[in-house]
């Protein structure tokens, strides 16, 4: 197959990523020691991220294809396979799936007293989901993993989270299957209009009529619009958020959110890019009011968690501001944000569960004077609340640079909206800071009782590769960029060959014609 390279490594480095986690969690079956429970999901995550390191080291930057591809027979009849790989759009979420999947079994540490055992199996499947989906180019093995994804996440939320815990994790559930189930239609159809196939780099290089284009488009958005989540069908994440255990929030928002963005690159823009070019335009738009909407919504919570949420939902406007900008700069600044997005917020809502566990409140008005309570707890929270901002120096600037710059490129007015959403981004973040830290002090958090405890060793350990990150992108982003700028070359290039390209005004009108 001339748009893959097979394995380049002498053993299946992909495999055994993604399924050492499976392994781990049926190991966990068998013991019943919570510490030796939590020590072995420790070791495996930490061992699923140090196999996944020479995928890094042994990637070839100035391709576009799939790289270390590994394809076996699964069910010939129907023409299934297992067939993985990954290229410069997806290597760098594998990093990332597999570093917070170590976090969060840290920070989880002394979390979770209830049902340990089930909690960590729970995580680990999770983990494999996740590496699965960015993983698979058949169809029939990504919507397994796909899928797969919400039962470990359904759990997580609806036993190990808040009072409203059940009514959260419901409706997460019935949103992202919803959306799934559409999505399942979109891919039953290719496969009889792709030629009785799953492959999905096969289905990728076929040209369909541009009416089906229309129609598997809005098939597909409604799958990876719930789970972004742009605006409207962002409704599920604050609840989700709030309710889920901080383990379940890091994942939520440092991966679960990036599957969203992922299958429009993956799929929606190579297989219909006509009908990408024809949503466009409305995409932006509610890409934009996402941006400033998520941001107004934020200088009005009450609550850390559901604030941080919120941003989110700014945030993810942001990167599919740039997907859809169609042009290099904004395509590989959104990619790029969707990992800082994930390095820091998923560094918030860790650094919310650290300071939960000490207080057992997330209302902002019950904080105040953490500066001088808790300096360190103070420091860290400052060097992610600056980052999430978009100071220069740190990972936020130069993804948001970039997509303004492919925004600006695109659609003028679209970039002028979308950077007031940068300044009330700095509004809702430092407005935060400024409570929680300086304000007057609670007198609860001084008393003998409930004396506040800064950061221990274990929790630093937690924070400082997120914190490593962000400044290591900030300064260097062309660590990241690099390993993306064929793919996306690649991606830009069959978008402008496409039938309709730079012709507007001619696919609206024979739009029009085919209904």
């Amino acid at each position: 197959m001339e748009h893959v390279i097979y394995n380049q490594l002498s053993y299946p480095i992909l495999t055994y990523t993604v399924f050492l986690p499976v392994a781990g969690a049926l190991l966990l079956l068998f013991m019943r020691n919570a510490t030796l429970i939590r020590l072995t999901t420790l070791i495996v995550t930490v061992a699923a991220f140090i196999i996944s390191l020479p995928l890094l080291s042994n990637f070839d930057k100035t391709s576009y294809k799939m790289q270390f591809v590994e394809k076996h027979e699964w069910i010939p009849s129907w023409g299934i396979n297992y067939f993985i790989g990954i290229d410069g759009i997806s290597i760098l979420f594998i990093f990332l799936t597999t570093l917070l999947s170590v976090l969060c079994v840290l920070v989880s540490w002394k979390a979770i007293e209830t049902k340990a055992k089930e909690f960590h199996i729970a995580i680990l499947i999770l983990e494999a989901g996740m590496l699965g989906v960015f993983v698979a180019l058949d169809f029939f093995l990504f919507y397994i993993f796909w899928e797969a994804m919400l039962i470990p996440m359904f759990l997580l939320i609806g036993v190990w989270g808040g009072q409203q815990r059940v009514y959260a994790a419901i409706k997460f559930f019935l949103y992202t299957l919803a959306g799934s189930v559409l999505m399942l239609v979109g891919i039953v159809v290719l496969y009889f209009k792709g030629g009785n196939t799953l492959d999905i780099l096969t289905l990728s290089s076929v040209r369909y009529p541009l009416q089906l284009q229309l129609w598997l488009f809005m098939a597909f958005f409604a799958a990876f619009a719930v789970k972004v989540p742009m605006f409207p069908f962002h409704t599920w994440l604050p609840d989700a958020h709030t309710e889920a255990p901080t383990a379940g929030s890091v994942v939520l928002a440092g991966v679960l959110l990036k599957m969203g963005a992922y299958g429009f690159l993956r799929f929606s823009i190579p297989m219909f890019p006509d009908a990408t070019r024809f949503f466009m335009k409305p995409i932006l738009i509610l890409s934009v009011v996402g941006i400033i909407y998520g941001a107004l919504v934020c200088l009005a919570q009450k609550d850390l968690k559901r604030l941080i949420a919120y941003s989110s939902v700014s945030h993810m406007g942001f990167v599919t501001l740039g997907i859809f900008a169609m042009n290099s700069q904004g395509v590989e600044g959104g990619i790029l944000q969707m990992l800082n997005h994930g390095v820091i917020t998923g560094a918030l809502f860790l650094m919310i569960g650290i300071i939960y566990e000490r207080t057992h409140t997330r209302q902002i008005s019950d904080y105040g004077g953490f500066a001088g309570l808790t300096p360190w707890y103070a420091g860290f929270f400052m060097i992610l609340t600056f980052a999430s901002i978009g100071l220069p120096g740190m990972n936020g600037f130069i993804g948001e640079f970039l997509i303004l710059f492919g925004a600006f490129k695109a659609q003028k007015v679209m970039g002028v909206l979308a950077a007031t959403g940068v300044i009330l981004g700095a509004g809702y973040m430092l407005w935060l800071y400024q409570r929680v830290f300086f304000e007057k002090t609670n007198p609860d958090w001084t008393s003998g009782h409930h004396h506040v405890r800064d950061l221990n060793l274990r929790e630093v350990i937690t924070l400082v590769p997120l914190i490593a990150l962000i400044f290591w992108i900030g300064f260097y982003p062309d660590v990241c960029l690099s390993y993306m700028h064929s793919s996306v070359e690649h991606l830009i290039e069959n978008m402008n060959t496409s039938a309709y390209a730079g012709k507007d005004g001619l696919l609206a009108r024979h739009i029009m014609e085919s209904f």
